[in-house]
């Protein structure tokens, strides 16, 4: 699976929260400033190409769905993350937002119940 820009990344997040969309509700979604409308359609066009978005038409309308969850992409990126920053460690990972102080003790042991409930 390949990695998505940072607009692309945006287009999917609005895609995903939407479940289907045309381009103009795609646009609305988008921070500011937004992109014109051909550079949204444009864009979508390269992650159906990608195999990230398929469509339906509607009459002479396109509305666009996700072919990939976003649950799929997230573990593909969390690994990529992983792989080029931590060493493939995800102990090193936990590690570093503890010690950034972006998770918190409670964090941390619902991270540590989540472990346990998993194995069981």
């Amino acid at each position: 699976m390949q990695k998505l820009a940072k607009r692309e990344e945006q287009i999917m997040q609005a895609v995903w929260t939407l479940e289907k969309a045309v381009i103009k509700e795609i646009i609305q979604e988008l921070p500011e400033p937004k992109p014109h409308y051909n550079s949204v359609a444009t864009m979508v066009k390269i992650l159906e190409e990608k195999g990230f978005l398929a469509h339906d038409t509607i009459g002479n309308i396109y509305q666009y769905y996700p072919a990939v969850s976003k649950e799929e992409y997230q573990k593909h990126a969390m690994k990529d993350i992983v792989s080029q920053y931590f060493d493939n460690s995800y102990p090193r990972m936990l590690a570093f937002f503890a010690k950034e102080e972006k998770i918190s003790e409670d964090e941390l042991n619902d991270i540590i119940d989540i472990i346990k409930s998993n194995k069981k």
